[in-house]
């Protein structure tokens, strides 16, 4: 039996009970559904008498019932009846976690305002109510979050525990906190909540997992993890380009590329905000010595450097967002070109970073065969997304998957994020909402069982 999206009407007649629910008779008789079941809805489960319209559409309740459930009129729903356990599934209720709140009514969660109202539009549109939450909002002794949806504008509300949620959480220290590991275990434990994006990811776990997994380790460039002198003695013997990257660095912050100088002696150059800063050492002593203080500070990997496609001089690589899909399968979602900034050697867009179609990018770097590579290209990403899922023990339903092509076509993984930006990510498209949203809410309904 499959789930139908339903939108909710709030009735002011007065029913025979407050817990009454009005369904379409013709769907009443194809679920075989009794005159009275358990009502469904995130973490609350109520007793309802089921009433017939032969005219319904949708779903009719009452005004206290919908208020009790944080429900407005014409959210919409998916509707399954479960008659083993003569049950009225309606959802799924996603709750996103969020780290904070602003003081902007219109803008309540500031720069990420308007894809969390895309999130919103998006359940309208497939089914299912969406709604955001920071730690300090969740309520134990009523069992219940008082969290923020969308509806004509922001509203906030009491809605029942989520049989779903979505991590946006965008602080590593945040994440840690005792509060939130006691939140995620417990929604699991009391409720059988599904938590996906659960924890950030990093770099030396991801390769040193990525290692074990046949189909994904043929995309790694050589790393491991810097420990001093004897590292960077062993890397720059056997490349001529090492990169130190900050084991949880994001944005392309931190990174130092080591260049050996065909005329002798090393360039270090060190990624800053507004560009990169050059410092000149005669050896690799020297070179430590200059990395030395940063070192001690960040923990870094070491990664072997690749002679990259360019477009006019500048570097390029490529975002692929993966996503579950509505079977729980892994899927390619969106693939950019990213071209990296003048004097950056990253492409991140926070850096100057400029996106192009993935290709249209791999044409304008002169690359023969283009059209294999993007294919290439796409077959990566899928198979780290999945080699990721094989090797860490921990639930995920999306990532950005950062690749790069050398200039003899072959594909490299350079990074993989569990929690991708969405303004570095967002395909090269006007639509409304975007492929990336619609695989959250598709994925949250396979969890869900809708």
């Amino acid at each position: 039996m499959s789930s139908l999206k339903m939108n909710l009407q709030i009735s002011h007649n007065a029913f025979p009970s407050d817990h009454t629910i009005v369904l379409r008779d013709s769907l009443i008789k194809k679920w075989k559904i009794p005159g009275s079941v358990i009502l469904r809805y995130g973490s609350t489960k109520q007793a309802v008498s089921i009433a017939s319209a032969s005219r319904q559409d949708g779903i009719r309740m009452t005004e206290r019932l919908a208020s009790r459930l944080g429900l407005k009129p014409g959210t919409s729903l998916r509707a399954l009846y479960r008659p083993k356990t003569k049950t009225l599934h309606l959802g799924p209720v996603i709750g996103v976690l969020l780290g904070s709140t602003s003081q902007n009514a219109s803008r309540p969660f500031g720069s990420t305002t308007s894809f969390c109202m895309e999130m919103v539009e998006a359940g309208k549109l497939y089914g299912g109510f969406v709604y955001f939450f920071t730690p300090k909002q969740i309520d134990w002794r009523e069992k219940r979050i008082r969290g923020w949806s969308y509806s004509n504008g922001w509203y906030q509300a009491s809605f029942p525990m989520p049989e779903v949620v979505y991590n946006r959480l965008m602080s590593r220290k945040l994440e840690a906190n005792p509060s939130v590991q006691h939140f995620i275990r417990e929604v699991k434990s009391r409720y059988g909540t599904a938590t996906f994006n659960e924890r950030y990811l990093d770099k030396i776990e991801v390769f040193t997992a990525l290692r074990r997994d046949a189909g994904a380790r043929s995309y790694l460039p050589y790393s491991c993890k810097y420990k001093g002198y004897a590292t960077l003695k062993h890397m720059l013997g056997k490349y001529r380009t090492v990169f130190l990257k900050p084991e949880r660095g994001s944005l392309g912050k931190g990174i130092i590329k080591i260049t050996q100088n065909p005329a002798g002696g090393f360039t270090c150059h060190f990624s800053h905000l507004n560009g990169v800063t050059q410092k000149s050492a005669s050896s690799t002593k020297q070179v430590h010595n200059l990395i030395a203080g940063r070192a001690k500070s960040s923990r870094f990997q070491a990664q072997q450097g690749l002679n990259l496609i360019r477009i006019g001089g500048r570097p390029v690589d490529f975002r692929a967002l993966t996503h579950k899909d509505e079977n729980g399968k892994w899927s390619l979602t969106s693939i950019v070109g990213r071209i990296a900034g003048s004097n950056h050697f990253v492409s991140n867009l926070a850096r100057g970073g400029t996106l192009s179609p993935a290709k249209e990018a791999l044409s304008r770097a002169g690359l023969k065969a283009s059209g294999a590579v993007l294919q290439r290209l796409k077959k990566a990403a899928l198979n780290v997304a999945q080699g990721v899922e094989n090797q860490i023990p921990a639930q995920f339903g999306e990532f950005g998957v950062d690749l790069a092509v050398d200039t003899a076509g072959r594909v490299w993984l350079l990074e993989v994020n569990s929690k991708p930006a969405k303004n570095d990510s967002t395909p090269l498209s006007d639509q409304k909402i975007r492929p990336s949203v619609k695989r959250l809410i598709q994925y949250s309904r396979h969890l869900a069982g809708l």
